[in-house]
């Protein structure tokens, strides 16, 4: 999640949806897609603990500009180039510290169709940042790492980022964007976004709808699978979070969250402020929407 400053915008879409579940109708499996892997706790929470090692080795907090943050990025890096992606540091610059984002590109699928997927990194200085946001980006690792040992062939080409200097402001990610040409634009289908993935005493997914670039397969399609297994979800719009950077630049995206979690920005946002069966909802919720999305392309 962003800084202080940018949290009443998250409240005000939170505060401003409906209270009613999702109508959205359960979809019927097509028997032509790959079955979405099931996701285990076990296949997910050592990275959880993982980040809260690295954070408690440098300092307490995986900031932007620390050791912490370098130590977090190279952890992700190091799964990754093991399991067969094609990995690449985006380096950037704020407040007179150089950071990086991670970008991994799975190899294969339409590369005129890119689906990409992301978290932000990043702690505050004030916290390791386990739910703020490595629940996000664990839920994110542990989906790329279930594309490779399913070997997915997908449609889609499949990208996958853990931004840098979300909490001051967004900066990795708008980066990243603002870098692109006009046609890589145009490739990304959609962007997933997925910020505290993990808040304890969760009731309901914060589904994000946007409306201004006309998105509805991959907000569909995560009402569905969560329709499905009878959660509710809320509708929230694009703000708050990376998936803004890509919304400034025309880019659709959709992706959740769980919600501000009770220790947001603070020291106590450690492994006891994550849910573990949330953080495995989610990310079961993120692989199965992925291997549905990959599995086609759009018609233009």
């Amino acid at each position: 999640m962003t800084s202080r400053r940018s949290l009443p915008r998250l409240a005000a879409a939170v505060l401003g949806v409906s209270l009613a579940l999702s109508a959205v109708p359960a979809a019927t499996a097509d028997p032509r897609l790959p079955a979405a892997p099931t996701v285990t706790e076990q296949q997910v929470m050592p990275h959880l603990r993982a980040l809260q090692r690295i954070a408690d080795r440098n300092g307490g907090n995986r900031a932007h500009g620390t050791k912490g943050y370098a130590e977090s990025v190279a952890y992700v890096k190091r799964a990754l180039d093991r399991a067969g992606f094609r990995t690449k540091l985006v380096p950037f610059t704020h407040d007179g510290a150089t950071g990086n984002s991670l970008i991994a590109d799975w190899p294969g699928g339409d590369p005129d169709h890119v689906l990409m997927t992301g978290a932000h990194l990043d702690s505050v200085k004030e916290g390791p940042g386990i739910n703020d946001n490595g629940s996000g980006s664990a839920a994110v690792l542990a989906t790329a790492l279930q594309v490779a040992k399913t070997g997915l062939k997908p449609e889609r080409h499949l990208r996958f980022a853990w931004w840098g200097a979300e909490e001051p402001g967004l900066i990795g990610s708008a980066q990243y964007v603002r870098k692109l040409s006009a046609a890589e634009r145009r490739r990304i289908d959609v962007y997933l976004n997925f910020d505290q993935a993990g808040s304890r005493n969760t009731r309901q997914w914060l589904v994000i709808h946007d409306d201004e670039h006309g998105e509805t397969e991959a907000q569909q399609a995560f009402e569905a699978w969560f329709a499905e297994r009878s959660i509710p979800t809320f509708d929230i719009g694009v703000g708050g979070s990376d998936h803004e950077s890509f919304g400034n630049a025309g880019i659709p995206s959709s992706g959740f969250s769980t919600g501000i979690s009770d220790c947001i920005h603070e020291a106590c946002d450690d492994l006891s402020n994550v849910a573990p069966k949330t953080e495995r909802t989610s990310t079961e919720a993120i692989v199965g929407v992925l291997w549905k999305l990959a599995a086609t392309t759009p018609r233009h």
